[in-house]
């Protein structure tokens, strides 16, 4: 019996002009990673719905202050000041101290938004993870641990840059807006009023993500990590207080021994100036007018009082440099993350194999 080939069956031939178009499918691993995003948010849905809010009330209260808050405590201080100039004594007392507690109100939330994102990281975003295992269930569902971390950074760093720099912005233009015209209002070298006009309150959140981050990471536990990420970035704005006047070259004004100190802006050093243009320490006795005090500085040959100072053009630079050194430390705060999480996974995967 003679048995018939069968012809193997020919591809299908195209025609058109879609002939030579391939059709892709997605890589795995990205796939992965959006399916891993997708869950990233919704498993922190509640944290991104008070954010939200948060931004978008501060931003309304600020954008309140701008505009009809700043003009009615205008025109109460026009009318107090016409009341001390002997006209008629009635002015808005009410509108001058509710653009003082609208200030204050969305001043202090402001500075305290880097703390708040520390501690969410540290508890919630990675701590948490850590500690109930979550984490390592993660990464054997095709999500690497280095990948996991880029995931867990990156989408909330977007956030919160975008969220706190809309924030700053509006609080530099409501507090613009008030210059001149409400006397009450804060100067510029006012230290919760400098951080949050500046650039530099968004990378001390960035760096205090960094932190809470790196805190989860060592101590693999909610709590402990909680309070680690708050330490360092507490720490970190109280050397960036420190460090600020140093980062500029401060500008010296010399006055006159009846005059005193006379300065406006972030002062750096003061002291006396002697007839050789030597700068000594301050006895604290006073302007030369004060009983005594001629005696003193005459004994020390002192010719005038001197202070270095910021004024309020080295705004930009203070703050520029700041925030660069901020988001230096941000940034080495992210690799250490990323370095410990690598180790750690490395020695475990070291253990599991010589276990077997």
């Amino acid at each position: 019996m003679t048995r018939l080939a069968t012809p193997s069956p020919e591809p299908p031939k195209t025609s058109g002009p879609n002939a030579s178009t391939t059709r892709t499918t997605p890589r795995a691993g990205d796939t992965t990673t959006r399916r891993h995003l997708r869950w990233l948010l919704r498993l922190h849905r509640p944290a991104l719905f008070v954010w939200a809010a948060l931004v978008a009330l501060l931003a309304l209260a600020l954008l309140w202050l701008w505009g009809p808050l700043t003009d009615a405590a205008a025109e109460g201080w026009r009318q107090y000041d016409a009341c001390r100039d002997g006209g008629p004594c009635r002015y808005d007392q009410d509108a001058i101290l509710r653009f003082k507690d609208v200030y204050t109100y969305t001043n202090i939330p402001l500075n305290v938004l880097p703390f708040l994102v520390a501690a969410w990281s540290g508890a919630a975003l990675v701590g948490r993870e850590m500690e109930s295992g979550t984490a390592r269930l993660a990464w054997t569902q095709g999500l690497s641990p280095l990948r996991w971390l880029t995931l867990k950074l990156a989408a909330p760093a977007v956030l919160v840059a975008a969220g706190t720099s809309l924030l700053v912005l509006l609080h530099r233009v409501a507090w613009s807006a008030s210059q001149g015209r409400v006397d009450t209002a804060k100067t510029w070298y006012d230290n919760p009023t400098l951080h949050a006009n500046s650039p530099v309150t968004v990378a001390l959140a960035l760096a205090g993500l960094a932190a809470g981050a790196l805190a989860g990471l060592l101590l693999r536990r909610t709590l402990p990590a909680l309070l680690l990420g708050l330490g360092l970035t507490a720490a970190l704005r109280f050397l960036a207080d420190l460090a600020m006047p140093h980062l500029w070259p401060a500008v010296t004004r010399v006055t006159s021994r009846d005059t005193g100190y006379v300065y406006d802006g972030v002062q750096v050093d003061a002291g006396l100036v002697t007839s050789t243009g030597a700068h000594i320490d301050d006895p604290g006795c006073g302007p030369s007018y004060v009983d005594g005090c001629a005696d003193v500085y005459d004994r020390l040959d002192v010719t005038g009082f001197y202070v270095a100072h910021h004024p309020e053009s080295h705004f930009w630079p203070l703050q520029l440099t700041t925030a660069a050194l901020v988001l230096t430390v941000a940034a080495a705060l992210t690799l250490a993350a990323f370095l410990l999480l690598r180790r750690s996974t490395a020695t475990s995967r070291v253990r599991r194999e010589a276990a077997v």
